[in-house]
């Protein structure tokens, strides 16, 4: 399978791009993966101090400037759509960026437009991206801080009252609520009403309708899940857990030293617990760790691409990134679901496409 590498599919080379020559590049043990000549044309020239991935069209860059050091974004083009003014930012989301002006101690944070346009006035001194049109904001610091929700024309809709707070997500936010037990997580929706009381210790925002939370003494301090109307769906039995994704979801037993291995939504083990690390599954396969190395298996549990890199991401659009070397050190490369290297190991950081 030839894949192409076009302006609407790019993977963006943060700092520096580090070519190598064919005599030096890192070898790598392919089983069954082949090295293919490197494909992955650049699209735009490494310039950047820093970047982040392309969201919406528009990727955060920090030119390298010693005077200024600020972020701006550019277009698929390389094109500087928003002039690099702002202290730190966030990809854009909800055609919304947030921007925070200052330093990350005492400086505050707001939004801006696509074109760049401040929208809601720098205000607030932490913030996520919005999701379902609406953004976790926090005023206040340290202990007097709290978290509360504001729409995108800035209005606060949910006052701030929690201790953190987690993007509204499947209708539902996680919210941490002070009780006469301490802090406890539970989720409310977008008018502020509690669908699930504060009673956990940790927990995991609702994804395929189904949300990892974690126990209190009562349930010693185990992970299960639970539905929209806070019932146990998958008891609570695990050391760690994680998000649904394609059905599955990634869960360790064994306590610290234990193995990782993947649930269905009632709760059958479909894949045992004997990986080392896992990731969540992505477009059918899912990155996994035995002993040092990564590789990749599919829903069956079965290896189709060999343990052989120091580190993987999943795949997006085909395209699997993974190092060879530490993390220092070591170069990134990234290959198809075959297991085919498309794009040999030459760039020091990437970002998945």
């Amino acid at each position: 399978m030839q894949i192409r590498i076009t302006t609407s599919s790019i993977v963006f080379l943060v700092l520096i791009l580090s070519a190598c020559q064919k005599q030096s590049c890192p070898e790598v043990v392919t089983t069954p993966a082949k090295s293919l000549e490197p494909i992955g044309k650049v699209m735009i020239e490494p310039q950047f101090e820093a970047a982040l991935a392309f969201s919406e069209g528009l990727a955060p860059i920090r030119q390298n400037d010693e005077k200024s050091n600020q972020w701006g974004f550019i277009n698929k083009q390389g094109r500087i759509i928003i002039k690099p003014q702002f202290d730190w930012v966030l990809p854009f989301s909800d055609d919304l960026a947030a921007i925070r002006k200052g330093d990350a101690t005492t400086g505050q944070w707001g939004f801006i437009n696509m074109a760049g346009a401040l929208v809601i006035a720098p205000q607030f001194s932490a913030i996520s991206s919005f999701k379902e049109g609406l953004a976790a904001v926090r005023v206040g610091n340290d202990v007097d801080a709290r978290w509360g929700f504001i729409d995108k024309q800035g209005n606060v809709v949910i006052q701030p009252q929690f201790l953190a707070a987690h993007s509204f997500r499947e209708g539902l936010a996680a919210v941490l609520k002070e009780t006469n037990k301490g802090g406890k997580w539970g989720f409310i929706n977008k008018k502020n009403e509690i669908v699930i009381e504060p009673q956990f210790e940790a927990i995991t925002s609702f994804k395929e309708g189904l949300a990892a939370v974690r126990g209190g003494a009562d349930r010693k301090h185990k992970w299960g899940f639970i539905d929209k109307l806070d019932k146990t769906v998958i008891d609570f039995k695990f050391d760690e857990a994680d998000v649904f994704s394609e059905g599955f979801a990634k869960v360790k037993v064994g306590g610290t030293s234990g193995q990782w291995g993947y649930i269905n939504k009632v709760g059958q083990q479909v894949i045992e617990p004997q990986f080392d690390a896992a990731d969540s599954f992505s477009e059918g396969l899912a990155a996994i760790k035995v002993g040092d190395n990564w590789g990749f298996i599919n829903r069956e549990g079965k290896i189709v691409i060999h343990p052989q890199f120091d580190m993987a991401l999943s795949f997006t659009e085909e395209l699997a990134a993974f190092r060879i070397g530490d993390e220092k050190t070591g170069k990134w490369g990234f290959i198809d679901q075959q297991g085919k290297i498309v794009i040999n190991p030459q760039f020091h950081t990437v970002t998945s496409f």
